[in-house]
């Protein structure tokens, strides 16, 4: 062990040593577990080690040397993470591809990486890698997950399983611990490409040594995990909470269930029953807002006991969080309540949620406090990809609903004079990969990253984050607006599926909104409203007036300057593939505002 910054941190040279450890631990114990055609399938510990060794000796056999990189690009899959750790075997440089990027936006990181392997999870994903080769002077060869996919008869493809075989018929395992015998900790352990919301992507060097602290400054603050906790891989893993966590769950010996398709959490979630969850604020969102939903038609008696029910919750846990006693009267009303009411929220995430790191966007302190009152704790944080995820988390105990938490420990952070949010520690990464000028604005002269997010602390030593500096607006009126906090507010609501507020240089605050057409279709036929497409159905005066009426509701805790006075219902929802959002659902707000400019002008008489 060796200490960082007052940190005990593994002297380990690779974040693989780790993992092959927890093979040797746990044997026959499920380390990896998925659905495929509708059927759960498990990976043994040893079976997960087997296979990382056949397919590091498979790259040793097709060429990978020390520090060359690997991609892959596919959903989210067991063979992503064999895949992942077999290339930290032999140091070579995984780098994952947001599945659901363009054939363009795929080839750009193949090329500014100059990936030798591409990895591929289905037929969507290989027909845009074959496209790659005659613009690529470093990719050799494709690597199909799924055997369905239908390969090219080509010498450039080939299946996973066959790529095993090689590795399994290899005697290449010394190689493999050369390989380790020359390891450091200032290896490069990846590149994160960020989603790109004001520019091409950036590749985050990110080390074996920020792997390995982040690991240890977990281990301080989550007290509670253990190798018998399951978690459940939703995210994509391109994206650094996802596959972070991934690295941390594995640390831990946990097991690790996946999820191809994110769309399907709310459904998959009750079968997988984890109890830990990685997410963002969306998935949040959408499950306090169906129950409110569906309260809303419930009968009077019911939805007294259910307010009475979360009421006892949240004064009960809420004595708990803060380390105090709770009275035996309480806790019997508890009993009561959780027996009626918050068992029943609960068996909506699958019934074993302890806990759920969540980070990406902010999230509004009722939904955080709801879930908590029900007996889940999210877990509420914050990060960048350039520092290996999180930066700060609340504490197990002692915290406050709606700030970030506080540094995890060797992690320093600081308020600049532009009120932005500056970070020092081992999490922070090396730099942007070929891009010297972008890593030398992204630090102080002091050393100190940039986050370019805005923020404050508490009295408490809490950190509190209200925007990116990049989307701060201000009226014509001279008040700035923090577009994501009233965004988040809105996005709580059934109805709405995705907003984009608009405010920069105008007389007041406007929003472009995408319902939830499942939701609003369901009020249609219950109200009679008759209507032929969704672009006649958002232009009903009546639908108008069923979102004015709920935007009122949800921003009356807002500044009046800040409230919503005109919105727009679009018929279509914002997309990945017309470069709207990004693949982790981050508005592209100039995209959108220059799509959308006619309708966002007539918001403002500006026609």
């Amino acid at each position: 062990m060796t200490t960082y910054e007052g940190l005990e941190i593994s002297d380990k040279p690779n974040y693989y040593l780790f993992i092959r450890e927890r093979v040797d631990k746990y044997g026959e114990k499920i380390a990896l577990r998925s659905k495929k055609d509708g059927e759960w399938e498990s990976i043994s510990w040893r079976e997960f080690g087997e296979k990382i060794n056949q397919a590091a000796k498979a790259m040793l056999e097709m060429g990978i040397e020390d520090q060359q990189m690997i991609s892959i690009f596919s959903q989210n899959k067991p063979e992503c993470t064999i895949t992942d750790i077999a290339a930290l075997g032999i140091r070579a440089i995984p780098v994952f591809i947001y599945a659901t990027n363009t054939a363009g936006q795929a080839e750009y990181i193949v090329n500014d990486c100059q990936a030798r392997l591409i990895f591929v999870g289905d037929q969507e994903q290989y027909d845009k890698a074959k496209t790659f080769f005659p613009n690529s002077d470093s990719l050799k060869k494709i690597i199909a997950f799924d055997p369905n996919i239908r390969l090219d008869d080509t010498d450039n493809a080939m299946y996973f399983s066959d790529f095993l075989e090689i590795g399994k018929n290899s005697e290449l395992d010394d190689e493999i611990e050369n390989r380790m015998a020359r390891a450091s900790q200032d290896d490069i352990l990846t590149l994160i490409y960020t989603s790109g919301t004001t520019g091409e992507p950036k590749g985050v060097i990110l080390t074996h040594f920020n792997l390995i602290f982040t690991a240890a400054a977990h281990d301080q603050r989550l007290e509670s995990v253990s190798d018998q906790d399951v978690s459940l891989c939703f995210l994509p893993l391109s994206h650094v909470f996802e596959r972070t966590w991934t690295y941390y769950v594995l640390y831990r010996g946990m097991e690790n269930i996946y999820l191809d398709d994110p769309k399907l959490i709310i459904d998959f979630i009750k079968e997988a029953r984890p109890h830990i969850m990685c997410s963002v604020p969306r998935v949040y969102e959408k499950i306090y807002a169906a129950v409110y939903h569906n309260l809303e038609s419930a009968s009077p008696t019911k939805k007294k006991l259910f307010h009475w029910a979360l009421d006892a919750g949240a004064r009960r846990n809420n004595l708990k969080k803060d380390q105090k006693s709770v009275p035996l009267t309480l806790e019997i009303k508890y009993r009561l309540a959780d027996k009626l009411v918050l068992s029943k929220i609960r068996d909506l995430v699958g019934g074993r949620i302890r806990f759920m790191p969540c980070a990406g966007a902010p999230l509004a302190q009722n939904i955080e406090e709801f879930f908590y009152a029900a007996g889940m704790f999210v877990w509420y944080g914050y990060g960048l990809s350039e520092t290996t995820a999180t930066v700060t988390c609340h504490p197990s105990h002692n915290f406050k609903f709606g700030l970030v938490g506080t540094p995890l420990p060797g992690v320093h952070v600081k308020i600049g004079d532009n009120g932005e949010v500056l970070i020092k520690g081992g999490n922070v990464m090396r730099g942007y990969y070929n891009k010297p000028e972008a890593t030398a604005e992204a630090f102080t002269e002091d050393g100190w990253f940039r986050s370019g997010d805005v923020g404050e602390f508490d009295e408490n030593g809490e950190l509190r984050i209200t925007d990116r500096i990049k989307d701060l607006m201000k009226t014509s009126g001279g008040k700035y607006i923090a577009p994501q906090l009233i965004e988040s507010t809105l996005g709580a609501d059934h109805f709405i599926e995705q907003v984009m507020v608009v405010g920069e240089q105008k007389k007041f605050v406007s929003a472009l909104i995408v319902p939830s057409f499942e939701a609003l279709e369901e009020y249609a036929q219950d109200n009679n409203i008759e209507y032929n497409s969704r672009a006649e159905l958002v232009q009903h005066p009546d639908i108008i007036e069923l979102y004015r009426q709920r935007i009122n509701e949800r921003s009356k805790d807002l500044a009046g300057y800040e409230k919503v006075k005109e919105f727009t219902l679009l018929p279509d929802e914002f997309s990945v593939d017309r470069n709207e959002i990004t693949p982790t659902m981050k508005i592209k707000r100039k995209f959108v505002a220059k799509r959308y400019n006619e309708a966002i002008n007539s918001m403002y008489g500006e026609v």
